[in-house]
C-alpha cells in the first residue's frame, strides 16, 4: 500500500500491484499481519507523521502497515549508493571488473550512514510489533535491502522464527569478494540469525551454503541437509520459486481493459509476432536479443513482413546514468534495424516505453514467441505470466541464467544469454516448430504455473516457518 496526496492535501491509500500483495492479503484471511515497510513516497511519509506511530489499516483486510521514516540523506544513501547499483550489480553479475566497481569513500558511507541505519531502523520497528504479539511472531524479511534486520530481529526478540527471502541471484563466494571483506562477511551472518533463508532456486541455495562456507569462521555445512550451523544457532537454507497469482492474473487478462489493448495490439501483430516485456535495466539483455532478431531478418529474408517484434519496455532507475545511457542504446538499435530492414508501410520493431502493465498483458496474450534472454534473474515472472495468458501457443524462448529455468526448462527453447548465434537457431525453431508440439508445450507450461502460483510460494514458506516453531524441521 501507498499514500498519495491528493490536490486538496487529503491522503488516499492505493493498494499497491502485484503476486506479493495478493499472496499477504489471501494469507490475511486467516491470519492477521503487520507490514512494515520504509516510507518511500511524500504520502507515505505524510501518513507515516499522522499516525503518530500508530499502525494503518489497509481497507478491508486485516493487513496493518507500519511506516518507517528516516532522513532522506540516509535512504538515498541505502538504496541509491548501496543497494543500487551496488548490491544489485554484485548479484546480478553485472559489474565490468576491470573497471568497476570503484569503492571509494561514498560507498564506505553509504555502508556506515545508510545500508546499516535503514536496516536498523526496519528491524526495530519490526521488533517492537513482533513484542505486542501475545504468541511468538513469524517474521518474514524480504531482499537485499535487509541482509542486516535478522540479527536485530533475533537479538531483540529471540523466540520468533524468522525466514529472510531473498528475490535476486545469489553468487559464489569468489563473486562475492568484489566487495570489502567486511561488509561481505557481516551480511552473511546477519542473514545466519534467520531460521530460514530463503532464496529463488536450487543454485541460489547451493551458493549460499558455499559462501557461509568460505565467509565465516566457525561454521558447520551440512550440504546434504541444506544446514547452516554458526555460532549455536542452525539456519535452514531453502528454494521457494516465487510466481504469479495465477487465478487474478487470468482473471485479469480477460478483463475489459486488457481486452481493449488487444483489439489496438492485433493490428500490429504480423504472421508470427515475437514479444518481449522488460524493464529497462542492463542485466535483461535487450540489446542481444534485439541483435539476435536482426541477424534472423539478415539471414532471412523471406521473414521479413512475416514475422514482426513487438518490445515492451518499462523505465527503470532512469536516475542511475547506467540505465539511461543503456536505454539510449536500446533505442539506437531499434531505430537502427528499422530504417535498415523497414520502409514506410512496414517496420520491423514497434516499441512501447510506458509502464502499462494491462498493455503488456494483452501483448503476452497474443505472442507467438515470447523471448526472455537475461543475462541472469532471480526468477523472471514474465517467462511465467507470458504463458500462463497467451492464447496461441506461442513457444517461449527461455535464458539458462533465468531462475525460473530450473522450472520451466522441460517445455522452453534454451538459449545462454550471450550466444547470439543459439539465439537466431532458436527464434527460427520457435517460428517453425509444428502446431501440435507448440500446443504441447504450451499446455504444459500452464498447468506448471497454474500448480506452483504464489499462493504456493506463500504456503510452503508458512508451512516451514510452523514446523521449524513446532520444533519439527
Amino acid at each position: 500500500m501507498e499514500y498519495r496526496i491528493e490536490a486538496n492535501g487529503s491522503l488516499v491509500a492505493h493498494r499497491g500491484s502485484g503476486g506479493m500483495v495478493t499472496a499477504l492479503l489471501s494469507a490475511a484471511r486467516f491470519v492477521p499481519a503487520t507490514w512494515v515497510a520504509s516510507a518511500m513516497t511524500d504520502g507515505d511519509r505524510l501518513a507515516a507523521e499522522r499516525a503518530e506511530g500508530a499502525l494503518l489499516n489497509v481497507p478491508d483486510n486485516q493487513i496493518y502497515v507500519r511506516f518507517v521514516t528516516v532522513p532522506q540523506s540516509t535512504y538515498q544513501r541505502h538504496y541509491y549508493v548501496f543497494c543500487n547499483p551496488l548490491l544489485w550489480f554484485v548479484q546480478h553479475f553485472m559489474w565490468n571488473t576491470p573497471r568497476t566497481p570503484n569503492i571509494g569513500r561514498a560507498v564506505y558511507e553509504a555502508w556506515e550512514s545508510g545500508y546499516i541505519p535503514v536496516n536498523e531502523a526496519i528491524a526495530e520497528a519490526v521488533v517492537h510489533e513482533a513484542k505486542q504479539q501475545p504468541e511468538p511472531p513469524y517474521v518474514l524479511l524480504q531482499d537485499y535491502h535487509l541482509y542486516l534486520a535478522p540479527a536485530v530481529v533475533r537479538r531483540e526478540v529471540p523466540e520468533a522464527t524468522i525466514l529472510h527471502f531473498t528475490h535476486i541471484p545469489w553468487p559464489g563466494p569468489r563473486y562475492w569478494g568484489v566487495l570489502p571483506e567486511f561488509m561481505r562477511r557481516r551480511i552473511h551472518e546477519d542473514l545466519c540469525a534467520s531460521d530460514i533463508v530463503g532464496l529463488q532456486t536450487i543454485g541460489d541455495t547451493r551458493n549460499f551454503l558455499h559462501c557461509c562456507e568460505a565467509l565465516l569462521d566457525g561454521v558447520d555445512i551440512d550440504y546434504a541437509k541444506s544446514l547452516v550451523r554458526f555460532r549455536g544457532h542452525t539456519t535452514r537454507v531453502r528454494a521457494y520459486p516465487i510466481s504469479v497469482d495465477a487465478a487474478g492474473l487470468k482473471e485479469y487478462a480477460l478483463s475489459p481493459e486488457v481486452e481493449e489493448y488487444k483489439a489496438r495490439l492485433r493490428p500490429l501483430m504480423q504472421q508470427q509476432t515475437v514479444v518481449r516485456v522488460d524493464r529497462s535495466e542492463p542485466s535483461k539483455n535487450i540489446i542481444r536479443g534485439l541483435r539476435s532478431y536482426e541477424l534472423l531478418l539478415e539471414r532471412h529474408p523471406e521473414l521479413r513482413r512475416e514475422v514482426g517484434f513487438i518490445q515492451f519496455l518499462v523505465p527503470s532507475r532512469s536516475e542511475l546514468g547506467v540505465y539511461q545511457t543503456y536505454t539510449d542504446e536500446i533505442f539506437e538499435l531499434i531505430d537502427s534495424i528499422n530504417d535498415h530492414f523497414g520502409d514506410l508501410e512496414w517496420q520491423p520493431i514497434r516499441v512501447f516505453y510506458e509502464e502499462n502493465y494491462a498493455q503488456a498483458i494483452a501483448g503476452m496474450s497474443l505472442y507467438d514467441v515470447l523471448l526472455v534472454n537475461p543475462i541472469i534473474d532471480g526468477m523472471n515472472l514474465v517467462s511465467k505470466e507470458g504463458p500462463l495468458v497467451n492464447e496461441r501457443d506461442g513457444v517461449l524462448i527461455l535464458s539458462e541464467l533465468a531462475g525460473s529455468f530450473e522450472q520451466l526448462s522441460e517445455q522452453c527453447i534454451p538459449i545462454a544469454p550471450t550466444d547470439l548465434e543459439g539465439t537466431v537457431r532458436a527464434l527460427h525453431e520457435a517460428l517453425n516448430m509444428p502446431a501440435e508440439e507448440r500446443k504441447r508445450r504450451a499446455a504444459a507450461l500452464k498447468a506448471l504455473i497454474q500448480d506452483e502460483d504464489i499462493t504456493f510460494w506463500l504456503e510452503r514458506q508458512f508451512a516451514d516457518l510452523m514446523a521449524i516453531s513446532r520444533q519439527q524441521l
